[in-house]
């Protein structure tokens, strides 16, 4: 059986070694919201970053009234099937880019066909979810407070705002019917706080 791991944050733009193959497609019943600390890519212990997780729909919506967009829970995103013969040392690479708080679960990946049908085309393909009780999970935030921290923040891999600017990207790359709402708000917010940037300096 082969091993196959969907992409929804940056692995979309920065993809695991030794792919044979990937698939556009969304999951459905998750929300892929800026809520959790990056303590160790884009951001510090002292000063967390934060970077996108998938949560259950029904687990976001039971504490989060604050979202903007509840009624959003497609997540577009990659799967890759990767070569059998490096499969542990892929299981093991992404074990350490994703320990920071994340759960490995399987789900169904979903595409849609020329005539419009949506349909599961991969199922159990692994995907790594923050859930609520990981100690990295940081929940809703004001969208204005959650732009800034973004635009602040600097870790290990580079500034945070680069991360949600190629993440941002790559969702509108995936399909012409690839979205996200949460990501394009900050997107907006956080190139508002560029221009202002630009003009104090």
């Amino acid at each position: 059986m082969t091993y196959t791991v969907f992409g929804y944050g940056s692995l979309i733009f920065k993809p695991p070694p030794h792919v044979i193959s990937e698939v556009h497609g969304f999951l459905k019943g998750y929300v892929r919201r800026f809520a959790q600390k990056s303590h160790d890519h884009r951001g510090t212990p002292e000063k967390p970053g934060r970077v996108v997780t998938l949560i259950h729909k029904e687990e976001w919506a039971a504490f989060s009234g604050s979202d903007a967009f509840p009624d959003e829970d497609i997540v577009w995103g990659i799967a890759y099937t990767i070569d059998p013969a490096f499969e542990e040392e892929v299981r093991g690479y992404l074990d350490y880019r994703e320990k920071d708080g994340y759960t490995l679960e399987t789900v169904d990946v979903w595409g849609v066909e020329s005539n419009g049908q949506e349909t599961i085309v991969l199922h159990g393909v692994h995907c790594y979810v923050g859930r609520n009780d990981n100690p990295s999970f940081i929940g809703s935030e004001p969208l204005d407070a959650l732009a800034h921290k973004i635009w602040e923040s600097v870790g290990p891999s580079g500034p945070n705002k680069e991360y949600l600017y190629n993440l941002v990207e790559a969702v509108r790359k995936l399909a012409p019917e690839s979205h996200d709402s949460h990501l394009y708000a900050l997107e907006k917010r956080l190139r508002a706080l560029d221009r202002l940037s630009d003009l104090g300096s």
